[in-house]
């Protein structure tokens, strides 16, 4: 059976072992061809093809759930239940999504882009069915590297009190999130994996059992149940603790043999109550360069197939934020070895993977737990550390509380550095940091800043680095810097709440935030072209606003235009608005940022032509809100 044949996950049914193993040769094809054309998430999908197939050769998925974890290993998933003529569009605007998306598909039962989430969602699944006296079956599949994610480990807890409860985890050990492991679970589970005990009756104990009088080539019930209890005493440990938290256990099983998965699940069904089946797998199987790089191909841009290389851009870009980042801080951690950088399973991501390499001891990973990096931070600044919180802008909404209760309300000297803040593309709508400006200053105790360019950026560790009066937090975006000259030394704290004015004009004042400064600037310059002058400020910090900039110019111009790459409620238009209007400046003010809507995956140019927040969008719009026919003249004003 050829894979755009498979419209429905059941159509697995009944086929043999050789035919699915031939499915799963077909989806590694597709998955690799895919991804090396057009980028995305490589190793986690790579290896749980033969996972995938197994299960669901033992669900009936009219009617029963399945729940993913994360989602960016979803892809064989997507490959089985529909989505085989479209894959060549993933991540693309308007294409298949690289996560779960409800909207999407009948079979992507829950949206998933952040982890640690599908044990929670399928147990309510299961809660709900019980109630309405429903009979599905109800599974959640999670990779090891979530369980270091409080939310699992509650799930767990919860699940394990529930006896009658019928619901099944799959657990996805490969020994990595998107960097290896930390922590006392992920020592726990390589002990299993890696015991002899394990390997040798994995491999032999079957055989012995056939060797024994009246048993032969096929093994009784009985004989099974004996086998998978003798293999569960060579593993006490992990068998025994699943077991106290309520859950019945199966495992470790090889991730990549379908004949012992198809057996197993089908065991495992039949298992009234909590089940979990522990599947050890290798990230990137299949795909040699991925087995050997298991970090570096987590996710790739285009690349070339046979040599695992990325596709070289036509002309060189400037360095990304994230790394301009990291290489200041590095610089600055060298001289001062209470600077601490503080990572949630993103090393590679937000660029601290430098830190790590030259002051290891002065780098932590706390895995997938954004809320105890937070709170960890807290307890370092207590002992006069300087913490420095490297975590995406939509993660740290998952630590939202900690910010609040640990940091703020002590007024705590932690330093937040918000990677991926504004639109940041493919990843699509789980992954925009949108909210940060508006989540963040609304509370006290806490300074907001972001930077115009990879140079100030610079200034900003400095200026966060320095700051002991509360809370800091610097968004910046995903990508590369604008260009800029970096500063090789001699950087310098900005000081607190000042802007600065980077054009001078007379007809209306432009405030750009962060990386909306330099679209701010070439607005001034298409506005230029007919006539009209106007005064660009570089705001550099959201809370405190430099209303000693602002306000005189908006009073005198006349007519305020703000730029912000986040949503408009309550982000940094609001911000200028309100301040405003607390000093009786009541001018026309007309805000330019995310409305009220989620931003679908695309690139970020085609998102922000889709908003209007290009630069020549942006001009004609104030074109025709300020000034009639595009004339100096002011017309009626819409705020």
């Amino acid at each position: 059976m050829h894979l755009s044949e498979i419209t429905h996950p059941n159509q697995l049914h009944g086929l043999s072992i050789r035919q699915l193993e031939d499915v799963a040769r077909q989806i590694r094809e597709k998955h690799l061809e895919t991804v090396a054309t057009s980028g995305g998430h490589l190793g986690p999908g790579l290896g749980v093809v033969e996972l995938t197939i197994a299960l669901y050769q033992t669900l009936d998925l009219d009617r029963d759930k399945v729940t993913w974890d994360v989602g960016h290993q979803a892809y064989p998933h997507k490959l089985l239940t529909g989505r085989y003529n479209d894959f060549d569009s993933l991540r693309q605007k308007d294409g298949v999504a690289g996560y779960l998306k409800r909207s999407e598909n009948k079979f992507d039962h829950f949206g998933a882009g952040h982890a640690s989430t599908s044990i929670s969602a399928a147990l309510g699944m299961a809660m709900a069915r019980d109630a309405k006296g429903e009979d599905f079956k109800c599974v959640a599949i999670i990779g090891d590297g979530a369980l270091t994610g409080g939310m699992a480990l509650e799930a767990i807890n919860h699940a394990g009190h529930l006896p009658h409860t019928n619901l099944m985890v799959v657990l996805n050990d490969n020994e990595m999130s998107i960097s290896p492991n930390v922590g006392a679970i992920s020592r726990y589970l390589n002990k299993v994996r890696l015991s002899d005990p394990v390997q040798f009756l994995s491999d032999n104990l079957e055989e012995q059992f056939k060797q024994l009088p009246f048993v032969g080539e096929s093994l009784t019930p009985e004989m099974e149940r004996l086998k998978e209890g003798m293999k569960r005493l060579a593993v006490p440990k992990v068998g025994a603790v699943i077991e106290e938290l309520g859950f019945k256990y199966f495992g470790p099983v090889d991730g990549h043999n379908l004949e012992e998965l198809i057996s197993t699940f089908k065991q495992a069904h039949k298992v009234p109550g909590p089940v979990l089946v522990h599947v050890a797998t290798v990230k990137g199987k299949g795909y040699a360069i991925a087995e050997k790089d298991r970090v570096g191909y987590h996710a790739q841009s285009p690349f070339n197939l046979a040599t695992g290389k990325a596709i070289p851009a036509t002309k060189p870009k400037p360095p990304k934020y994230c790394k301009v980042f990291a290489d200041t801080l590095t610089t600055l951690a060298e001289n001062d070895p209470n600077i601490v950088g503080i990572t949630a399973a993103m090393a590679t991501g937000t660029g601290l993977d430098i830190l790590q390499r030259k002051l290891p001891k002065q780098y932590v990973d706390v895995g997938i737990a954004e809320q105890h990096a937070i709170t960890l931070a807290a307890g370092m600044a207590c002992e006069g550390i300087k913490p420095v919180a490297a975590i995406y802008s939509t993660f740290l909404q998952r630590a939202y509380d900690q910010i609040i209760h640990d940091i703020c309300i002590q007024k705590l000297p932690v330093f937040f550095c918000l990677d991926r803040a504004g639109i940041v593309g493919a990843d699509g709508p789980t992954h925009q940091g949108m909210y940060d400006i508006a989540y963040l200053r609304c509370i006290p105790n806490i300074v907001v800043m972001a930077p115009k360019d990879e140079a100030e950026l610079q200034r900003m560790v400095v200026t966060g680095i320095n700051y002991n009066d509360g809370a800091i937090a610097m968004r910046y975006p995903r990508g590369n810097g604008v260009g800029v000259p970096l500063m090789e030394e001699g950087w310098e704290a900005i000081e607190i709440g000042k802007g600065e004015i980077l054009r001078s004009g007379d007809d209306l004042l432009l405030v750009g935030y962060g990386t909306q400064v330099y679209p701010a600037l070439q607005v001034a310059e298409i506005l230029s072209e007919h006539g009209i002058e106007a005064t660009v400020i570089n705001a550099r910090f959201v809370k405190p606003l430099d209303m000693d900039l602002i306000a005189p110019l908006a009073k005198q111009i006349g007519k305020v235009v703000t730029m912000e790459e986040g949503c408009l409620m309550g982000g940094f238009g609001s911000a200028v608005l309100e301040a405003l209007q607390e000093q009786d400046i009541l001018v026309p003010v007309k805000r330019f940022g995310v409305p009220d809507r989620l931003v679908d995956h695309a690139t970020p140019d085609e998102s922000k032509a889709s908003l209007g927040l290009s630069s020549p969008q942006m001009a004609e719009n104030i074109l025709n809100t300020f000034f009639d026919s595009k004339k100096k003249e002011p017309s009626v004003v819409s705020q």
